[in-house]
């Protein structure tokens, strides 16, 4: 099969998973307007341009983003990049797309000039105010991730300048938006290119202590599992590394070694109901010493973009701090 229309059908099937009414013949005529609009564009590595909105578009659908979002990012750059127009657009698939696809071309076009925070700060405003429709703003992370991804054709200062305003601009937008999970690959991705240095000493250090963290994971997780299931709690918990920025952001401004990084490891417990949430709190700090001033209760107080959670720090038999954040399945969803 065809790459291009593989990757096609590999994004309908993943919209179809969490929308089962998904109009899938709305959604092939998109994919085949931007085939068809972006024919003979290739991108710096060679591939069809359509690879991209495609990608885009993928990204979009982890989000689990309504329908007119997945056109929307698959038509994304038709307006910019070739002839078409938001009439025909607004004609083909609605005037909601057609608005979508103009408010993402209308961010693109914003020019990122001072490193100033003031300045930089106003223009995160400015591209939250041009996006009335949130949906826009998404869409425009998600085709920063890809582009992020994909930097290495580039120019060194190109590259270098997308990963500072990446760093600078959308990372904390991501973040504002509760999007952590992209906001943490955003960064690390920039880091690669403002300090690709800093960034491979980190990346080779975590590879090679690899087996060790995933031995004091793996233990971590057991006890407080066993635990849970002792006291009649349903969960279910992860855990992680610190993402390298994170790590690298600790190490430089604090003047700190890896092996002094206070909260290196993260622990995610997902329960059904918020009693459970304080439960499994209680628990936690049966098992492990907590570390004072180290508690957040984002469940009874939270973020202003609407996440929960409780966080507390401890410390564990080894010695070793690591974070902890409870919540409900529901929250989970929401700040994923």
């Amino acid at each position: 099969m065809d790459p291009v229309l593989e990757s096609y059908h590999a994004l309908e099937e993943k919209v179809k998973a969490y929308n089962h009414n998904l109009d899938t013949k709305r959604l092939f005529a998109a994919f085949q307007y931007a085939d068809s609009a972006h024919s003979g564009q290739l991108r710096k590595d060679g591939s069809p341009y359509i690879t991209h909105p495609l990608a885009v578009a993928e990204i979009v659908a982890e989000l689990e983003l309504d329908t007119d979002s997945i056109i929307a990012a698959l038509l994304h750059d038709c307006i910019e990049d070739t002839g078409a127009t938001h009439e025909e657009i607004a004609k083909l698939f609605g005037p909601a797309v057609a608005d979508l696809v103009e408010g993402v071309t209308k961010l693109t076009r914003v020019q990122y000039t001072s490193k100033e925070e003031e300045q930089m700060e106003n223009l995160r405003k400015m591209l939250m105010a041009m996006a009335k429709d949130i949906r826009v703003i998404l869409i425009k992370i998600c085709d920063r991730l890809h582009n992020m991804r994909t930097m290495e054709y580039q120019t060194p200062r190109k590259q270098r300048e997308k990963a500072l305003e990446t760093m600078e601009i959308y990372a904390p937008i991501a973040h504002r938006l509760g999007m952590q999970k992209i906001k943490w690959e955003l960064e690390d991705l920039s880091l690669q290119y403002l300090d690709p240095v800093g960034y491979q000493e980190i990346a080779d250090e975590l590879l090679r202590r690899s087996s060790a963290h995933e031995e004091f994971m793996a233990s971590i997780q057991r006890r407080i599992t066993d635990r849970l299931a002792e006291e009649g709690i349903h969960a279910t918990v992860y855990g992680r590394v610190k993402h390298i920025y994170s790590i690298y952001r600790k190490m430089f401004a604090q003047n700190k070694t890896l092996d002094e990084i206070f909260d290196l490891y993260a622990f995610r417990v997902i329960v059904d109901d918020i009693a459970s949430c304080y439960n499994v709190l209680g628990v936690i700090h049966d098992l492990f010493k907590p570390v004072l001033g180290r508690f957040k209760d984002y469940i009874g107080t939270p973020k202003p973009n609407g996440y929960q959670s409780l966080h507390t720090t401890v410390i564990g038999r080894e010695g070793i701090p690591f974070e902890v954040q409870i919540r409900t399945w529901e929250m989970h969803h929401t700040a994923e």
